[in-house]
C-alpha cells in the first residue's frame, strides 16, 4: 500500500461535530502511521493503530463535554482527597514492539509519572473501530475507564488481560455512583459544584 505524505494543513471545523466521525484504513505499516501522526497532529484528530489497522477518529461536541466533564470531576476528588493525580490530556502513546499507539480522551498517573499513564478515560458514544482494550493492553495501561451507555466501566489490567470491576483499585474510595449521578447534569459547572458539595458533606459527617 503506497501511501503520499505531505504536510498537510490543519482542519478548521467552523461548527462543532455533532456526531463522532470515524474512518479505519487497513495495512498500514509503523512507520506510515507515525509518520501520519507527525503530519496530521492537529487539535481534536485522534488515531489508533494496532496491528496494521488505523482509526482516524474525530470527536463530536458531546463525546468532549462528556470527558471533560469526568476530568473536572476525578480532578476534584483528587484535589479533595489530597492525591497526587498528574493529568496528560490526549498524550500519544505508542510501543513499536508492540504495533500500538493511541491517545486517550484523557489520563492520568499516580504519585509519578512513568511509561505509560495509570488510568485511561474513554468515552464512547458511537462504536469504535479498532479495540481500543487490545491497544491498552499492549500498553499496559493498569485501569481503562470507559463512559458507554451512561456507565462508567472500570477495566484493570491482569496478566491474562482487562478484568472489569466495579470500583477502582487504584482510587477505591471514589464513590463512582456519584461520579456518575453529576456527570447527568447537562450543566457542567453544577455538576462540577454538585459533586465537591457531596463531598465536603461526606468528609464532615
Amino acid at each position: 500500500m503506497n501511501l503520499k505524505l505531505e504536510a498537510a494543513a490543519p482542519i478548521l471545523l467552523e461548527e462543532p461535530l455533532l456526531d463522532d466521525q470515524r474512518f479505519l484504513l487497513a495495512g498500514i505499516t509503523w512507520e506510515q502511521y507515525e509518520t501520519l501522526r507527525d503530519l496530521l497532529d492537529q487539535s481534536g484528530l485522534r488515531m489508533t493503530y494496532l496491528e496494521g489497522w488505523l482509526e482516524l477518529f474525530m470527536p463530536s461536541e458531546k463525546h468532549e463535554r462528556i470527558k471533560k466533564t469526568i476530568a473536572r470531576l476525578l480532578e476534584q476528588y483528587a484535589i479533595s482527597q489530597n492525591i497526587r493525580l498528574y493529568g496528560y490530556g490526549s498524550s500519544t502513546y505508542r510501543k513499536q514492539a508492540k504495533q500500538r499507539g493511541l491517545e486517550p480522551d484523557e489520563c492520568y498517573y499516580l504519585n509519578t509519572k512513568k511509561e505509560v499513564p495509570d488510568i485511561a478515560l474513554e468515552v464512547v458514544v458511537t462504536s469504535g473501530l479498532v479495540d481500543k482494550l487490545a491497544v491498552y493492553q499492549g500498553l499496559g495501561v493498569t485501569e481503562v475507564w470507559i463512559w458507554r451507555n451512561d456507565q462508567l466501566e472500570i477495566h484493570h489490567l491482569r496478566q491474562s488481560g482487562y478484568e472489569q470491576l466495579s470500583t477502582s483499585e487504584l482510587l477505591p474510595d471514589l464513590d463512582l455512583a456519584l461520579l456518575t449521578r453529576c456527570v447527568a447534569i447537562a450543566d457542567q459547572h453544577d455538576a462540577v459544584t454538585a459533586f465537591r458539595d457531596t463531598l465536603r458533606q461526606k468528609d464532615e459527617s
